[in-house]
């Protein structure tokens, strides 16, 4: 008996995998953001502009964007 009651687990588990795979990949994916978020941004930071949220005024980026290669800036 021990044997078909195993045997029962898997086959479940196989149909679980089998009504997984038949989820379309959008919905999937959506249902993985739901759940962990958006682990990538769709940028990187070096591709965004410098932001406000640096604590640097204007003035301040337009100063260090100013200074020559050759003082280390």
């Amino acid at each position: 008996m021990a044997e078909d009651e195993s045997s029962d687990k898997v086959g479940s588990d196989e149909d679980a995998e089998a009504k997984e795979s038949k989820e379309p990949e959008w919905k999937r994916k959506q249902r993985l953001a739901r759940i962990f978020g958006d682990v990538l941004p769709e940028t990187t930071q070096d591709e965004r502009e410098p932001s406000a949220e640096s604590g640097e005024s204007a003035s301040d980026r337009w100063l260090k964007s100013q200074v020559p290669p050759h003082h280390g800036g």
